[in-house]
């Protein structure tokens, strides 16, 4: 998809703001809670790439970086791609202060401009949920992705499903939001077998809404009521945001 090709969409217009940009990390990392899911994401991460030393990984939606940071640091040739000039120039910045060696290129999630199968593993976060052609994503993730495609979603079985239709609402009458879409895993299974991908692993973080925890604003109290959710079932049934870690199949 070119540039002239773009719907107007919120997944462009909104991160293509300076000022969201510069706010995006401390809105979804800051805080107990934020330091939290970003603590956890690192980790899931990692165990299902386990070693990434001198792999080439590809960060589809990398926004500030977070994540390739975190792979770069673990010593993954890593590159970054966003559809957002502004989220990439805190990205670059950030990669500089810290020294560290990332690629970030300009790119479309629906149209990445790389051969079939040039990296180890792709891994693609908070990307599904806004994009508007998720499918068609989840396709080029997949034709670009050597061995693994990891990447996350919040769950329709959730009550992620309830703030997704408030947000829907908010962006119905105007109001500044990102309506965000929620994800049954059926048809996300459906779409990865379709690209020659078998789900070998998944985690699942919350069963009550992040914006509760956030509220609450204990990382203390949240790992306890969680974990007790977990010990109940509730984690397994209705746990959100999912991620998970796909594998190409591999012919006889």
């Amino acid at each position: 998809m070119t540039d002239s090709e773009r719907p107007d969409h919120y997944s462009y217009t909104l991160y293509a703001d300076p000022a969201t940009a510069r706010a995006f990390d401390e809105k979804r990392f800051g805080g107990p809670i934020g330091e939290l899911v970003a603590s956890t994401q690192a980790r899931v991460i990692g165990d299902f790439l386990g070693s990434v030393q001198g792999r080439r990984i590809l960060d589809v939606g990398t926004g500030t970086g977070r994540a390739a940071f975190v792979l770069t640091r673990a010593g993954a040739q890593v590159t970054g791609v966003d559809s957002s000039d502004e989220m990439l120039s805190v990205a670059r910045r950030r990669a500089a202060e810290d020294g560290l060696d990332v690629t970030f290129s300009r790119g479309d999630a629906h149209a990445l401009e790389y051969p079939d199968r040039s990296f180890d593993a792709v891994v693609s976060l908070r990307v599904l949920m806004h994009t508007p052609r998720w499918r068609q994503c989840v396709a080029e993730l997949c034709r670009v992705a050597d061995n693994l495609v990891v990447l996350d979603y919040p769950s329709a079985y959730s009550a992620a499903a309830l703030e997704a239709v408030g947000r829907r609402i908010m962006a119905g009458v105007g109001l500044k939001t990102e309506p965000y879409r929620v994800l049954a895993s059926g048809p996300l299974y459906t779409a990865l077998k379709r690209s020659g991908f078998r789900v070998r692993a998944v985690h699942r973080q919350f069963v009550l809404p992040i914006t509760l925890h956030k509220t609450l604003g204990s990382r203390r109290l949240t790992t306890q009521v969680e974990g007790f959710l977990g010990k109940t079932g509730a984690l397994r049934l209705f746990g959100s945001p999912i991620t998970l870690v796909a594998e190409r199949c591999r012919t006889s």
